[in-house]
């Protein structure tokens, strides 16, 4: 059993520890430390968390394993370095940074000190997603032309004003720091490297962050993709591949999947029916961390590289900067 502990205890941190709290066999957290320590102590009881004041209490501790950030984002920089100094594995709230210079900086530091490092992209684990991939990697798509996706959800509306998620420093282009990286982790991992972004950001409904981002994408290998994020609307997620074969797609935010073929022949109907698989009731940020605790354990490597984290990074930074000078933007090689 790997033995967390989780730094961050806003809605996003409980929601990481609720998910294996009692409910795995491969990692559980054993302590946390949270800027505002009053409001974390019942939680930490009921979660049965040692709750530290510092985190240096917590590098310090020979008995914790790993630490889990849910961090402001302009932190992640700092909080790796130390947790990596420190011997400890890190899995880290998206975005890893918000520079691909400090996203570089960070690895270095993980990979000098020869820990695991974890990103908290959990729709990527999701079996529905999962079904997308695999229709990608046989060819059962055939030649994939574009990919579509889109994320949403309503706390946009919702932020008090004193939440760190209102700083445009640290959510910049809102809608794509809360929602929108994880579109791009996953059009990464099904379509490649990322050359050029082309993003319009808008505020429509929340009354405090930016809540809705657009964005069109061309790969290096020529598939295009698009985007769109909010988080001032009713939660979905959806990713879509269209190839010369068949439509490889989420549906139900993630509930299910759908695989429909494209005909042999013009004016005749496809050859076989459409494939649906449905995938109800699945977790996958618990997926995410136990397969964190895995890659510590050395049964195999987490399955988001040290160069897709990096890539991912450059493009998000691409994305903003598109969407300050409202041009093209293209994706730094590193």
């Amino acid at each position: 059993m790997i033995r967390a502990a989780i730094v961050g205890l806003g809605w996003w941190g409980k929601t990481i520890v609720d998910a294996v709290q009692g409910k795995s066999d491969q990692i559980t957290f054993v302590a946390a430390h949270t800027r505002t320590r009053a409001k974390a102590e019942d939680y930490c009881r009921e979660k049965n968390l040692d709750l530290r004041d510092d985190l240096r209490a917590v590098l310090k501790d020979r008995k914790i394993d790993a630490v889990v950030f849910t961090t402001p984002h302009s932190q992640h920089e700092e909080h790796v370095k130390r947790a990596a100094r420190a011997r400890k594995h890190v899995y880290v709230e998206k975005p890893f940074t918000l520079t691909a210079r400090s996203a570089r900086s960070a690895l270095n530091a993980v990979q000098k000190a020869g820990v695991v490092l974890g990103v908290d992209y959990q729709r990527r684990f999701h079996p529905s997603f999962d079904e997308v991939r695999k229709r990608v990697r046989d060819g059962q798509v055939g030649t994939v032309c574009c990919c579509v996706a889109e994320a949403t959800a309503p706390a946009g509306l919702f932020l008090p004003q004193e939440s760190w998620r209102t700083n445009p420093e640290e959510t910049p282009v809102g809608a794509m720091t809360a929602l929108g990286v994880h579109l791009v982790d996953g059009f990464i991992d099904l379509c490649g490297e990322i050359e050029r972004v082309y993003c319009v950001n808008a505020r429509r409904g929340a009354p405090l962050v930016d809540d809705t981002t657009t964005v069109a994408i061309t790969h290096s290998n020529g598939v295009l993709s698009s985007l769109v994020c909010s988080q001032a609307t009713a939660g979905n997620y959806r990713v879509a591949v269209y190839g010369t074969r068949g439509l490889a797609e989420t549906e139900r935010n993630l509930d299910g999947f759908r695989f429909v073929p494209a005909p042999d022949k013009p004016g005749q109907p496809p050859a076989a029916q459409p494939e649906v698989i449905e995938n109800k009731g699945v977790n996958p940020v618990k997926i995410g961390l136990e397969a964190f605790a895995a890659a510590i354990r050395g049964d195999a490597p987490f399955p988001i590289t040290a160069d897709q984290i990096v890539h991912g990074v450059a493009v998000f930074e691409a994305i903003v900067r598109s969407a300050k000078t409202g041009r093209p933007v293209e994706v730094r090689k590193l």
